[in-house]
């Protein structure tokens, strides 16, 4: 199976992830460092939300296909 890796940062604040709860928004949409655009579901990065937010730079691993696999954060 061939795998890619897209790396990115995120900021989102607590607040702003808050709409995720509430039913207000579903994705997230951000620029990989390699400049392609991703747009995932946002409970794939609900394990990284603190009292402050979802901070820091992320490596999403994904098959050919665009079908997910993995996320971690990298820092």
């Amino acid at each position: 199976m061939t795998r890619q890796r897209l790396i990115f940062k995120l900021a989102i604040s607590a607040e702003a992830y808050l709409a995720v709860y509430k039913g207000h928004a579903k994705k997230i949409s951000t620029r990989a460092a390699d400049g392609r655009r991703v747009e995932f579901s946002a409970d794939k990065v609900r394990k990284f939300l603190t009292h402050d937010g979802i901070y820091g730079v992320f490596e999403m691993e994904i098959t050919a296909e665009q079908k997910f696999l993995s996320i971690r954060r990298l820092r």
